[in-house]
């Protein structure tokens, strides 16, 4: 398990707890009583800490290392049903979009959601998350061909943004995105959206319009990352965390301003310390927001998403 700077209490009373264990292993002196209060401290915290998290801090969640990423989440709710599509049948099969079909508690799925890579080989095999235009025309078919067969639509995103190369742009990267929220809108079947990681700028949108989107209680979404935004505001990366509060990109800021259906929690401490459980969590978010949808019919459907899109940023004086 790697460590963030804020967790490294967490960290010391976990080597004293697994030290402590050991030595009770070793000798037969009874360690009981120790290990329990080291393992209630602990407890204590974490509660602590984690419930007074800055915007800045859970930005740093949300990149965490050990954090499940897309195809981990896939992997675990579909299981062996999913069937991994390729290509934009005009380029080439980008990486670091992945998408296919699969079944989540009996309902088939068209899953499309950002990779980000896990160390450095396949973090370049990924582009580190960040797709090219060809990634989100590969998505744009995978919705096209659900919508053919009446599948809903699940895309899980988890992005610093859209690869912002020389080539990619050369490629129309703004159209691509563009295109696709275009399509998304007036697509004739359910679309469910899940913030799992970063939610950054249009590389997030290009497949971010959901009749429901939800949020993991430790990722964020908005127009542009802390640091991006502090270098153009102070002309320096220093001011992150000032940036990060601003930009009121966590998701209870993006609850509280409407601009997401609901925040699902994660484990104390965050996705990775308890997979399983996020990964039922999330299966249940999924299944939920999928039978709130299911019965309408494909002008109601689309009626209610525009209206949604179309009432965000409203405000009063």
């Amino acid at each position: 398990m790697e460590y963030l700077d804020f967790e490294l209490p967490i960290k010391e009373l976990e080597e004293q707890l697994e030290k402590c264990v050991i030595i009770g292993k070793e000798s037969d002196v009874d360690v009981t009583p120790t290990c329990k209060e080291i393992n209630k401290k602990l407890v204590e915290t974490k509660k602590e800490i984690y419930k007074n998290l800055t915007a800045w801090q859970r930005v740093q969640l949300s990149r965490h290392p050990n954090r499940p990423y897309t195809l981990d989440y896939i992997r675990a709710i579909c299981g062996d049903t999913f069937l991994e599509l390729h290509g934009d049948r005009g380029f080439k099969d980008d990486k670091a979009m992945v998408g296919g079909l699969g079944k989540i508690n009996g309902q088939s799925f068209m899953i499309i959601g950002q990779q980000k890579g896990f160390n450095t080989k396949t973090r370049q095999y990924r582009n580190f998350g960040m797709a090219n235009p060809e990634g989100y025309r590969k998505a744009l078919r995978l919705m096209k061909m659900a919508e053919k067969f009446g599948i809903p639509v699940l895309t899980l995103v988890d992005t610093p943004g859209a690869y912002p190369g020389l080539e990619a742009e050369e490629r129309g990267q703004g159209e691509a995105i563009a295109r696709n929220i275009f399509e998304m809108v007036r697509l004739q079947v359910p679309i469910i959206t899940i913030i799992v990681g970063e939610g950054a700028s249009g590389g997030a949108l290009g497949i971010g319009v959901g009749d429901r989107v939800y949020m993991l209680e430790n990722t964020w979404y908005s127009v542009i990352s802390p640091e991006s935004c502090s270098s153009i505001l102070w002309k320096s990366w220093e001011y992150k965390e000032r940036a990060a509060e601003a930009l009121k990109l966590t998701s209870s800021d993006m609850k509280k301003q409407k601009l997401v259906d609901d925040v699902i929690p994660e484990p104390l401490g965050g996705a990775h310390y308890d997979r399983e459980t996020t990964f039922k969590t999330v299966a249940e978010y999924i299944t939920k927001g999928y039978n709130e949808l299911k019965d309408l019919s494909t002008a109601d459907l689309i009626a209610q998403r525009m209206d949604k899109y179309s009432n965000m940023g409203e405000y009063k004086e």
